[in-house]
């Protein structure tokens, strides 16, 4: 399938809705995550087996990226979206069920419900941000992305206040799989309209086929490593500050909303670097401010100089996923499938990143601040990839961000 030429006023209502729909989905995300403490006690868990059960949700994920692909190539964007999101919705009432009976099992099936929507809708989403970028011409991606990260502060604080009106995790979790739906439901709307395919148009690109183009897999390596940055920052930056520098907690979580504040702003203003300077001399300076921002989170003994460090750190690992999916989605014949295997790559890395961090930062070994210096490899790697971003030639040519 593919989309056809629409006018300028309804590729803008499509971009939009884009955005919001990146929104809903970080929402979502952060809502069951700032609820943890509470998911942990009402199922009496031990932090191992909070663990195995946070493991549930990620072979969802797992699961449902690489199947994504051919989804939108056979239903399009706006379904596949539907899909995940309904998927997502289900899953969470099942969490919701699971926590409120103290059912760990019926927890972890809704958990892989959830994760399995999630990998799904983020790639629909992903190959309709990219048929938007590609229709305006614009490096729109990073702000889609931007999109996201609001969406997780807002539902972080929805979270935090539902902890403090002392609101079950329960009724929250119900009442967010339920109402994101509706909202996603609203936004498909202004998706763009989908066609089929004319019957002399060249086959659909397969999924084997996009597992063994070396472009493809390169810009997953770099997606992985840029993810990589980014996910250790997320689940060790507060850590690193309080164990490693000995600061107390709210200095910590201070340092992770210096970071994920900076990927914000890196995201909203992303997409002017790219147009002016292109894809992979912005990808590479970004890899190099997180070096600079990482050396200052590690080796610093000033607090201030440290945060100053998250700041850096997180501007610098913000572009990469982004720009990875506009990559992936240069071709749009093959946007879906490609885009599915490059998430899947990346992804590992969220998967694979914490255990190894977490390996390292053992007393005996080398300590929680010398660990994340395995984050400049990750840095190392991606930014000598980057140059599989570039854009595809493209006939009537494209702009310098494209």
């Amino acid at each position: 399938m593919t989309t056809s030429a629409p006018p300028l006023a309804v590729v803008e209502r499509a971009r939009v809705a884009v955005a919001v729909v990146f929104a809903l989905n970080g929402l979502v995300f952060a809502s069951w995550v700032s609820r943890l403490p509470a998911v942990r006690a009402a199922l009496d868990l031990s932090t191992s087996s909070l663990g195995l059960l946070l493991l549930c949700l990620s072979v969802g994920s797992v699961v449902g990226l690489p199947t994504s692909g051919p989804l939108v190539s056979r239903f399009g964007p706006a379904r596949t979206v539907l899909g995940g999101a309904t998927t997502v919705g289900v899953g969470l009432l099942l969490v919701a069920w699971g926590v409120a009976t103290a059912q760990v099992p019926v927890t972890g099936v809704g958990l892989a419900f959830t994760g399995l929507g999630v990998g799904t809708w983020d790639v629909a989403m992903n190959v309709e941000g990219a048929d938007v970028e590609r229709r305006l011409d614009r490096p729109l991606m990073p702000r889609f992305h931007a999109g996201f990260s609001l969406g997780t502060v807002a539902g972080a604080l929805i979270g935090a206040g539902a902890a403090a009106l002392d609101l079950g995790v329960a009724v929250q979790l119900a009442a967010t799989g339920v109402l994101s739906v509706v909202a996603v439901v609203v936004c498909l709307r202004a998706f763009l309209p989908v066609v089929p395919t004319a019957d002399d148009a060249p086959a659909v690109l397969r999924v084997s086929q996009a597992w063994r183009e070396p472009r493809t897999l390169l810009i997953g390596v770099m997606v992985l490593c840029f993810a990589f940055v980014e996910g250790t920052a997320n689940d060790w930056l507060a850590i690193a500050l309080v164990d490693g520098h000995g600061t107390s907690e709210a200095v910590g979580a201070l340092g992770f909303a210096c970071f994920v504040a900076a990927m914000t702003a890196s995201r909203t203003v992303g997409g002017g670097l790219l147009e002016r300077w292109g894809r992979t001399p912005v990808l590479r300076a970004t890899a190099l401010v997180s070096v600079v921002g990482l050396l200052m989170v590690v080796l610093s003994s000033s607090v201030l100089v440290v945060l100053v460090g998250a700041l850096l750190w997180g501007a610098g690992a913000a572009l990469g996923f982004p720009v990875g999916m506009s990559a992936a989605a240069d071709d749009e014949r093959g946007a879906a499938v490609r885009v599915s295997v490059v998430s899947s790559v990346g992804y590992t890395a969220f998967l694979a990143g914490p255990p190894l961090v977490g390996l390292l930062a053992e007393p005996e070994r080398l300590g929680v601040l010398q660990a994340l210096l395995v984050v400049l490899v990750a840095l190392l790697v991606g930014a000598s990839v980057a140059r599989s971003a570039a854009p595809l030639p493209e006939p009537e040519g494209a702009g310098a961000g494209r």
